[in-house]
């Protein structure tokens, strides 16, 4: 009988052919990687992978650059999604070396996603897929991808033979994406959301649908005031710019509330239309950084902060938050630079309440416009522009608008609505006097939450009748 025990030799070399087959057997080339393959002609695992970091928000700038890009002749692309592993971040290098243990990426669906446009519209944009470019003899292949772990961040990947012609495809992306940006001369706001996969930033976009200007009624000369400051500049960038004067301003508008600073913000976002607008409020006003970063990417811009108190106010009065977020917006305006073209707008009801540092700082704040409850001449004009299209039949006007001294837009407006609606509950006509005077009863009654919401006067008791039968704000 034949002794069949191997030699330590024999052995060694078995051995070493099983872990060679066991390594080789581990790896397999899976349908994505022969599509990609079979795009260059050849395996491109060795190639030159060049990345390009972008914002969120700029996804659906990557889709209208890729878009121009693509529309140029000779050359298309096909459009490859794909399905990973769990917890896998997918890169180039990934998508095309061999799988192992059969944990590959495959062909699945592209991920997209839609946001509405301000023209009703809407636009379609990729968020995970791979393009596979032709440009004549060159080849190409496009990753758009997120990177989950170890912290949040999206990109754009190219793949090509040489690494200077996916640099070069990166920095004609880039010039795309300036040239087609969604947000440019439009009037939008960022807000945060809390996901599955973490936070993320939503655009929306707002349509601008400004009032005339003959319907903002403020006390003579200070609409003019505001324009200076806005319109004026603009008119004069390019000889501002050429004799070394700053660019950079900032204008609040302080005054009670309702008195017609949102208002005169929304005619001069809609004047300045040339001008990318940004609208920052309630919550949004905790991304002041992106926000800041895209209107000097997008400049000329113009930056509304309204109710600016909320985050800066004096140090000494705040919390951590808004302290933080305070010196964030200190920052921003300063590393923005002179020579940027951009409107910093805030308004505020509380103008004593705000921080030096950036009330008091030429560079910052520029002008300050106070904009003060409306004088008789501004309360007659108020409210025959509120009574427009309306049957009103007041035997004395002048009364009335005499009896609402210390009454604000807001507050005439709502005078004017609700004494509309007591005639139509009452199913009489025209509007008049009596009517007037229940809306003014009814608006009492609220007490002094009401007149402040609505920037009358403060105090608590109710204004005794004037001579026409209406309560007299005037007397508080």
């Amino acid at each position: 009988m034949t002794d069949s025990t191997p030699s330590p030799e024999e052995f060694a070399g078995t051995f070493q052919r099983l872990l060679e087959w066991a390594q080789t057997a581990a790896l397999r080339e899976g349908s994505f990687q022969v599509r990609i393959r079979e795009h260059f002609g050849a395996d491109p695992s060795t190639y030159p992978v060049t990345s390009l970091d972008i914002a969120e928000y700029d996804q659906p700038n990557v889709q209208v650059a890729l878009d121009a890009y693509l529309s140029e002749p000779g050359r298309s692309a096909e459009t490859v999604g794909f399905s990973a592993p769990p917890h896998t971040d997918v890169s180039l290098s990934l998508l095309v070396a061999p799988a192992r243990h059969g944990l590959g990426v495959e062909p699945g669906p592209i991920g997209r996603t839609v946001i509405e446009l301000d023209d009703g519209g809407s636009l379609s944009y990729v968020t995970t897929a791979v393009f596979l470019v032709n440009d004549g003899e060159r080849r190409l292949a496009v990753l758009i991808g997120r990177q989950r772990f170890p912290s949040q961040r999206y990109f754009v990947e190219v793949i090509a033979p040489e690494s200077d012609e996916g640099e070069a495809f990166l920095t004609e992306l880039r010039r795309l994406m300036a040239e087609h940006n969604v947000y440019r001369q439009k009037a939008i706001s960022l807000a945060a959301s809390q996901g599955p996969m973490g936070m993320s930033i939503n655009v929306t976009f707002h349509p601008r649908k400004p009032p005339a200007r003959d319907q903002i009624v403020l006390p003579t000369g200070l609409l003019e005031r505001v324009e200076r400051s806005t319109l004026g500049f603009d008119r004069h960038v390019d000889a501002l710019r050429a004799r070394g004067h700053h660019l950079r301003r900032g204008l609040l508008l302080h005054g009670p509330p309702g008195t017609g600073k949102t208002l005169t913000a929304t005619y001069l976002a809609d004047v300045l239309e040339h001008r990318t607008v940004f609208i920052l409020t309630g919550p949004s006003l905790g991304l002041i950084r992106a926000t800041c970063t895209m209107a000097r990417d997008l400049q000329p811009s113009m930056v509304v902060l309204e109710d600016i108190d909320l985050v800066a106010q004096e140090r000494t009065q705040m919390n951590t938050n808004t302290t933080a977020l305070l010196f964030e917006l200190l920052n921003e305006m300063d590393g923005m630079g002179g020579d940027a073209d951009v409107i910093f707008l805030m308004t505020t009801n509380r103008a004593d309440l705000l921080e030096p540092a950036l009330a008091s700082r030429p560079g910052r704040v520029d002008q300050a416009v106070d904009f003060p409850l409306p004088d008789q001449a501004a309360r007659s004009r108020l409210i025959e522009l509120f009574c427009e299209g309306l049957d009103v039949s007041l035997p004395d006007p002048a009364g009335l608008v005499e009896q609402t001294e210390g009454a604000s837009p807001a507050f005439l407006r709502e005078l004017v609505r609700k004494a509309a609606l007591f005639a139509e509950v009452a199913g009489e006509a025209p509007v008049g006097e009596r009517h007037f005077a229940e809306a003014l009863s009814e608006l009492e009654e609220g007490g002094r939450l009401t007149r402040s919401i609505l920037g009358a006067g403060t105090e608590g008791a109710p204004a005794p009748a004037g001579p026409s039968g209406f309560p007299d704000l005037g007397k508080r």
